[in-house]
């Protein structure tokens, strides 16, 4: 046997790229203010894996779809010589096959999905208008995007400790060859045409490129923020005039009907301050509130703000409510700290958009 060259650049340079996005994916998937730069990372890989698909279909030795070994005989075969003697394959060997395949599948999936949660959950991005009532049970399409995120990362582990595996039983050096594109083998080293190098350079520099574009570009057609910001003064005045004269503006959809109600109906004690209102005008507030509570709003917070309150008592306050409770653990220690925010009803000195209505992930400030 000698030296081949088994593996190009390019199938080298994918696989260092691949390696990379999908840490920075896995790293940014539970912050969320990184949901942007996650969902750029996310479509960058994307770029890349469809680049891979093409790539198989170019008659490129060992990186060719054709070249791989699907049958279910000798996968068998390999799995069960697994600390014994086994084939050598100088391509992908059968277990190897079926988890790359395995891998772009769920990619796919991952990608799709969270597009859609993107887009109902958070109204954003080219599934934005699936942030619709139709679709107030927006945690089913996060939680069907986390099935095949973590599916494919463990199938991604699978395949690396496999690797690991081979070098630590059967001395392979599957993982240097990634690094110099070598094996020992009896077939001819990778030789690639022009337009195969064309090619190889095309699609990775896409990939990079369409990071670096999406991470420039928050309001692009796949992240951008496609919530309304609303004028209040526009479209009730008195809200804004007598609720804004005293303190922030709070959008009605953070709390339910019953709520706005009693705190409408008790206007003469108002957290300890005398707000009362001629009758009239506390009857105009009273029914925008209502009209526009968390009841009749596909917003995340008010869909959550739902969701949890079967675990409590009609809430008084936004604060009160689990679901802040929750989202804002030890907020008030740092409240204290910071005189910029000086107490945890200052919901604009992190959400600098809330008095629009618009209380985003990646607008969080701080």
């Amino acid at each position: 046997m000698k030296k081949i060259l088994v593996w190009s650049i390019y199938t080298r340079v994918f696989h260092l790229l691949a390696m990379v996005l999908m840490l920075g994916v896995y790293l940014s998937r539970d912050e969320d203010r990184w949901l942007s730069i996650h969902a750029s990372l996310g479509y960058a890989i994307g770029v890349l894996f469809l680049g891979r698909v093409v790539w198989g279909f170019l008659d490129i030795p060992y990186s060719t779809f054709k070249d791989f070994s699907f049958n279910i005989v000798d996968l068998k075969a390999y799995m069960l010589a697994i600390f014994g003697a086994k084939k050598s394959y100088i391509g992908h060997n059968p277990a190897s096959s079926y988890a790359i395949i395995g891998m772009m599948v769920l990619l796919f999936l991952s990608i799709v999905t969270g597009a859609l949660a993107y887009g109902a959950q958070e109204g954003m991005g080219i599934a934005s208008f699936l942030n619709h009532t139709w679709f107030a049970k927006m945690k089913l399409f996060k939680e069907v995007h986390e099935f095949f995120a973590n599916a494919l990362m463990f199938l991604i582990f699978a395949h690396i400790a496999g690797a690991l595996l081979d070098r630590v039983l059967h001395s392979k050096l599957i993982l240097r060859s990634m690094v110099d594109g070598y094996k020992e083998g009896d077939g001819k080293s990778v030789r690639l045409s022009i337009f195969q190098k064309f090619f190889g350079f095309f699609w990775l520099g896409a990939a990079v490129a369409a990071l670096i574009y999406l991470l420039a570009s928050p309001n692009s057609l796949l992240l951008a923020d496609n919530n309304p910001r609303v004028d209040y003064a526009k479209v009730h005045p008195a809200f804004a005039k007598e609720c804004g004269s005293c303190h922030m503006l709070y959008p009605p959809f953070l709390l339910p009907k019953a709520s706005w109600d009693e705190m409408m109906g008790s206007l003469e004690n108002h957290f300890g301050d005398d707000a009362s209102l001629d009758s009239q005008t506390a009857q105009s507030i009273k029914a925008f509130l209502e009209d526009n509570g968390a009841e009749n709003s596909t917003k995340e917070a008010a869909v959550y703000m739902l969701s949890h309150l079967k675990n409590d008592t009609m809430p008084h306050s936004i604060t009160q409510t689990s679901f802040w409770k929750k989202r804002h653990h030890g907020i008030e220690k740092v409240a204290l700290n910071d005189p910029k925010i000086g107490k945890i009803s200052n919901c604009k000195a992190c959400h600098p958009m809330i008095e629009q209505g618009s209380i985003n992930d990646r607008d969080i400030k701080g």
